[in-house]
């Protein structure tokens, strides 16, 4: 299944690509030329998410930004399950797909699991690494836990699935009048029947199931990658993973890290603080 949604080129001024994976076509964007940036979203987002930091650095650097598949433009294939380990080996394609080396990987919420899984198998192509509110070590916190089992329970299930609970609820209903109606659209109309937001109910569950990975990676992120050079660019108001708990554990894990504390924004960092962000990986990675 493909979505008929066309972004509109005033608000994402970007050109599609399409890659092939073994699992199904994936919906890229490609701007720019330099080094390499790859930026992966989480959920419910898609790589409109990274619009305005793709604008701000692919004057200087080759912006690539996908959508995971059944999220944004990308393929809801019926056989693939949805889960964050299926989704990093597609991703580790497409970076062999497009020979990546040298690259810098920025991931955000669920993109953090599945960029640095990816990295962590191609850690010696790896320039650097960005985390924006994100984790690499299991999600242990009973609020957190409590919001999987709630999540993953068949009545919310259905609201999901029916009424675009994610989306509606959790992203839109934090970012208010941060974004305009038309941004919020590009945020819906991505997601519009029940059979297209399969993807979007795996997510509650991966908090608890996604568990061996995430326990692979807390050992592998700094062994492998932990050498390298690190931003963390943290939503100081964000209540699903919270800086004082967050942060320290990043600089544990990284010995050449750098923190930029965004204190007015939430969890979706990319649309409170674009510009910091762009200037901050342009610092850190010139």
């Amino acid at each position: 299944m493909m979505i008929d949604f066309v972004p509109d080129e005033t608000l994402y001024p970007f050109e599609s690509r399409w890659f092939d994976s073994s699992a199904g076509r994936v919906h890229y964007v490609d701007e720019g030329f330099g080094p390499p940036i790859l930026f992966c979203h989480g959920s419910p987002t898609w790589s409109f998410l990274y619009r305005h930091i793709v604008a701000g650095l692919r004057d200087r650097y080759r912006c690539i930004a996908v959508d995971n598949l059944g999220f944004g433009l990308s393929e809801r294939p019926e056989s693939f399950d949805y889960r964050i380990a299926e989704h990093s080996t597609v991703l580790g394609e497409l970076i062999d797909h497009l020979q990546l080396d040298g690259f810098v990987v920025m991931g955000h919420d669920w993109g953090g699991p599945i960029g640095l899984s990816a990295a962590t198998e191609r850690a010696g192509r790896v320039r650097g690494i960005v985390l924006g509110n994100t984790v690499f070590w299991p999600i242990e916190p009973l609020a957190n836990r409590a919001f999987s089992a709630i999540m993953s329970s068949g009545p919310m299930q259905r609201r999901i699935l029916g009424q675009n609970l994610l989306v509606e609820r959790f992203l839109l209903g934090e970012l208010g009048g941060t974004l305009t109606e038309a941004e919020a659209d590009h945020y819906r109309q991505v997601q519009p029947t029940e059979r297209s937001r399969r993807g979007l109910a795996v997510m509650p569950r991966e908090i608890r199931a996604a568990r061996p990975l995430l326990d692979r990676l807390a050992r592998d992120v700094p062994a492998l990658l932990g050498h390298k050079p690190a931003l963390a660019v943290w939503g100081m108001r964000d209540i699903v993973f919270r800086p004082g708990t967050c942060i320290p554990r990043i600089r544990a894990a990284f010995a050449d890290l750098d923190v930029v504390e965004l204190p007015r924004a939430g969890h979706f960092v990319q649309e409170y603080a674009p510009d910091e962000i762009v200037s901050a990986i342009a610092r850190r990675f010139p």
